[in-house]
């Protein structure tokens, strides 16, 4: 009965130490049935929270894919982190937003209290909404484990579109992984990329995915990766570049989705359904920026 007792006890208190999950921020699909479901898409099951923490806690590798604009997906990011540095050591994190060139000043911040001015301290890119991942960056700035550069830099990016390099690997380099990215690449420039500049353009959206995965082989373990959605599809990003490397299992892709935008069995090992931001048309915002002016 003892023995008993104690195994509740410590149940109850392993509940008690988990982060409530945050409140919704983002205003559209409040009233969606899927809002807040979360699916693991390789069995069908709806799991709670506490049941996708389970089964992300035991992977040496966790990649999250997020849309980079929804603040409900930065809040769900840190609460996964939070909640999972409860439950096993943290090896490290890496991020998409930050690249080789930021590393030495994000190692040398950690070394010191943080600085009021943490974005310039960190040569933090605009392109990055610091209100959306500054949350993130600090609580990771101050743990044991390191915050580590998942992106290629700049002159990297520059060079790879200048002359692309071949890719080697029999998953990524297939016809199934490389037309559903230059469709993708096509539709987010809302078809206004010329044709003769698609083939850089899937090289650097690769050459990032590659990058990435090597990061991961590196990075102390338990690692998490935070990168945009399509960086981490099991069927297109990372993990077909852990396999061309050599690694095929040991990873668990999360995709963090807005209501509305259905994630398919194959893309992700789980989905978590949020609110989303109304529609913006972004296409024809580019098309005002590219019109000459009067």
């Amino acid at each position: 009965m003892r023995v008993f007792l104690l195994f509740i006890c410590g149940l109850l208190a392993a509940c008690q130490s988990l982060p409530p999950v945050p409140a919704w921020q983002s205003p559209e699909g409040r009233d969606s049935a899927d809002l807040g479901v979360i699916l693991d898409l390789r069995t069908g099951e709806r799991l709670t929270p506490e049941q996708l923490l389970d089964r992300l806690a035991v992977q040496p590798r966790i990649l999250v894919g997020e849309q980079h604009d929804n603040p409900d997906h930065h809040a769900l990011q840190l609460w996964l982190l939070q909640a999972l540095e409860s439950r096993r050591d943290q090896g490290s994190l890496l991020l998409e937003m930050l690249d080789p060139e930021q590393q030495a000043k994000v190692d040398a911040v950690r070394q010191a209290p943080l600085p009021a001015e943490l974005p310039q301290a960190l040569a933090w890119q605009k392109s990055w909404d610091w209100d959306l991942y500054g949350p993130i960056v600090r609580h990771a700035l101050v743990q044991p484990y390191p915050l580590l550069a998942a992106n290629l830099d700049r002159s990297e990016i520059k060079r790879i579109y200048k002359e692309p390099p071949v890719l080697q690997g029999e998953l990524s380099t297939a016809d199934a992984v490389r037309g559903p990215l230059l469709e993708q690449i096509r539709e987010s420039h809302c078809g206004l990329l010329p044709e003769s500049q698609m083939p850089a353009m899937l090289a650097v959206q690769q050459q990032r995915d590659r990058h990435m995965a090597g990061r991961l082989l590196t990075a102390p373990g338990p690692a998490m990766l935070f990168a945009g959605a399509y960086h981490v599809r099991r069927d297109l990003g990372v993990p077909l570049h852990l396999a061309d490397l050599g690694q095929p299992d040991g990873s668990a892709v999360l995709i963090l989705s807005e209501v509305g935008k259905p994630v398919e069995r194959g893309a992700a090992d789980f989905v978590w359904y949020t609110a989303a931001l109304p529609p913006i048309d972004h296409c024809a915002d580019m098309l005002k920026r590219m019109a000459p002016a009067r």
